[in-house]
């Protein structure tokens, strides 16, 4: 959950307060993925000639703070006063490194903060985002070697067994090359990492490895040649002499606006920048070398824009108003000729038809998206659909065979307990399908198929346009598996009608943001809140409760309707707020009936219903109402959602909340 940046530039001169700032910048952007505490390192002037250094090049400048990347930035401007650090002066070459952290191991603080370090001198640095699983092994062997710890984290182990791999080496007169170094750590580390490394034994590199944790290598050709035909050729990269600044990340949102050119670093891959030149190695715990990699870099198709608030107050009112386009962009080049083409699902349609049942399997907001789309995938494939939490997945060992499919949904593509359960599928045989708002992501890498909801960089850590996109690709995926059906000929095509039409209609629903700010008001004081759906809009009321939850920090639950009577009817009463979904469904005339029992206990409620059915759902002035706009009954919840979102926006901020970075939450869940 935490994000971890690094700066390198060759042949370009570069201030310190440039590269100071690059650094900060890349921070600001991964701010989504941990806000506990932060930290950067820089490199500081060489000392003197003849001085008794522990090493050649110049010893790094290291800042550590508790809380947010705007307190970490106070602090380092104002310790740069202190210790008199010239942040005008210039480097051709020069790496830096930094992070933003999701405590998992130690409270938040300065000493739990990364960079983390080898000890007096930072002979060797490490930023880490994942969870090191044999720490505890390692810290021990460590202690009886000499080495003291000053954190609390499962990290500060790396960077100690650098030094004591470096060391080793060194006693031994044998000279030791910076990957020879990483790659010896990676050879006792256990658990899922993503790291960068930096030592003043090793001035002007920076190496970085990854095991489960997500990591992008961006490249920039200052010479102009960065259109991205330079880098179709894999030996590019090897080429060294050109001017070239070097990024490594947790997101490609935080390279966007240095460059296009990236690369997605697989799993065991060794990545040493050296003389403005790239080398990949591939670690093999086996093997005692590893072996040269040669890859070629992707051009990334996002623009800054989209990591921009523009004229909104907050990313996650941004992405609430973005969905009309969102929507659209799921959709290109998908709906043809009345019918769905998905070029990643095409040539698996038949093995998934022959499927004894389809499994979704997610987390959070993930799995309340695939909560929303069973129904249409069990009415149109006939095929049994069971849903699963992947963690419960896991815990249960439960089973899995080969003519399942297991349809993964993750919108990061990195979510520890989604992949964990992926490896699970792929070992008992299913074929396993990925759906993921991440190109390049370890979800999309490792299922043998998948789709790309392509609703663009989603920031606010609370998920909003990613869920009704989510929504959308596997109601048409159960469209295309479907489409051999004759007798659901009809029905497809209303569905694909009801598609192309949804971004107006969001269009239309968003038009409550007004009315939503009214009723927030109301409910500010409210301690709780219940909503109950069923149907298709059961996965509505959780996903609404859970905004509510997550970023208003207000007590609230979602329920299946049908269950109201077996037990939480005891909770009515004419101060706890209740909303009830009540859109024209199959389900609708139950709906009414659970309006008119609560309404009979004297039930606060607050009715979403389709427009105009006001009188339906109701006697005039008995309850509030949230009219919204009718679309098919299986494309409802993208619809109803909305209003929920912009409920739980508007409460937080009411309530003196942080919308974007929820208390004790973070975007990316890579921890178990």
């Amino acid at each position: 959950m935490c994000g971890i940046f690094a700066y390198l530039n060759y042949c370009v001169p570069r201030e310190r307060r440039y590269v100071l700032e690059v650094l900060l910048n890349g921070l600001r952007r991964l701010e989504y993925r941990g806000y506990d505490s932060s930290g950067i390192a820089l490199d500081a002037d060489l000392p003197p000639t003849g001085s008794a250094a522990a090493y050649t090049g110049p010893p790094p400048i290291v800042f550590r703070q508790e809380g947010k990347i705007e307190n970490l930035v106070r602090s380092v401007y104002s310790e740069v006063d202190e210790k008199d650090v010239n942040l005008d002066a210039t480097f051709s070459v020069h790496a830096g490194i930094a992070h933003t952290r999701w405590a998992t191991h130690g409270v938040p603080a300065p000493k739990n903060s990364h960079p983390q370090s080898s000890g007096a001198g930072d002979e060797f640095l490490v930023v880490h985002n994942g969870i090191i699983t044999n720490y505890e092994v390692l810290k021990e062997t460590l202690i009886r070697h000499g080495f003291t710890f000053e954190s609390d984290t499962d990290t500060e182990v790396i960077p100690k067994l650098a030094k004591f791999v470096f060391d080793k080496a060194r006693d031994g007169e044998g000279d030791m090359t910076f990957s020879q170094v990483v790659m010896e750590v990676m050879r006792q580390l256990e658990g899922a990492y993503a790291l960068i490394f930096k030592s003043p034994h090793y001035p002007n590199e920076l190496i970085a490895c990854k095991r489960g944790s997500t990591l992008i290598l961006g490249v920039n050709e200052v010479s102009g040649q960065n259109s991205g035909k330079s880098f179709n050729n894999a030996k590019s990269l090897t080429a060294n002499g050109n001017p070239r600044e070097f990024f490594f990340s947790s997101d490609l949102c935080a390279i966007v606006e240095h460059t296009k050119n990236y690369l997605a670093i697989e799993d065991n891959e060794i990545i040493h920048i050296k003389d403005g030149s790239v080398s990949i190695l591939k670690f093999d715990r086996e093997k005692e070398k590893p072996a040269s990699v040669q890859r070629a870099l992707s051009v990334l198709e996002m623009e800054v824009e989209q990591i921009k608030k523009g004229s909104y107050d907050h990313f996650m009112q941004k992405e609430i108003h973005e969905q009309p386009h969102s929507l659209t962009t799921t959709m290109r080049g998908r709906l043809k000729n009345s019918g769905v083409i998905l070029g990643g699902l095409k040539e698996h349609l038949k093995t998934i038809r022959r499927s004894r049942r389809v499994i979704f399997i997610g987390c959070g907001t993930s799995y309340n998206a695939a909560l929303a789309a069973r129904p249409l995938v069990e009415e149109l494939t006939g095929i049994p659909v069971t849903m699963e939490v992947a963690s419960d997945l896991l815990d249960r060992q439960g089973p899995i065979y080969r003519e399942d499919t297991a349809v993964f949904v993750s919108q990061s593509g990195e979510t520890a307990d989604t992949l964990v359960a992926l490896e699970y599928a792929v070992a008992n045989g299913a074929l396993c399908v990925g759906v993921t708002n991440t190109v390049g992501s370890t979800l999309s890498r490792r299922t043998h198929c998948g789709i790309h909801i392509n609703a663009g960089c989603e920031i606010g850590v609370a998920s909003t346009k990613a869920y009704t996109s989510q929504i959308v690709v596997m109601a048409m995926m159960a469209l295309a598996i479907g489409s051999d059906q004759l007798s659901t000929q009809a029905r497809r095509e209303s569905i694909i009608t009801g598609l192309s039409s949804l971004p107006s209609h969001a269009s239309e629903v968003l038009k409550l943001d007004s009315e939503m700010k009214e009723l927030a008001s109301s409910l500010v004081d409210s301690e709780s809140l219940l909503v109950f759906g069923r149907g298709f809009n059961y996965a509505t009321a959780l996903e609404g409760a859970l905004k509510v939850k997550e970023v208003a920090l207000m007590h609230s639950e979602g329920m299946l309707a049908g269950e109201m009577k077996h037990g939480p009817l005891a909770l009515v009463d004419e101060n706890l707020p209740i909303i009830v979904i009540a859109t024209r469904d199959a389900c609708f005339s139950k709906q009414k009936s659970v309006i008119q029992q609560l309404l009979s206990r004297k039930g606060r409620l607050i009715v979403m219903c389709s427009e105009g059915d006001i009188s339906a759902v109701g006697p005039s002035g008995s309850c509030r109402t949230i009219q919204v706009p009718e679309v098919a009954d299986c494309l409802q919840p993208v619809i109803n959602i909305i209003p929920l979102q912009l409920l739980a926006y508007d409460l937080t901020v009411l309530r003196g909340f942080d919308v974007d970075q929820p208390r004790n939450l973070a975007k990316s869940v890579t921890t178990q």
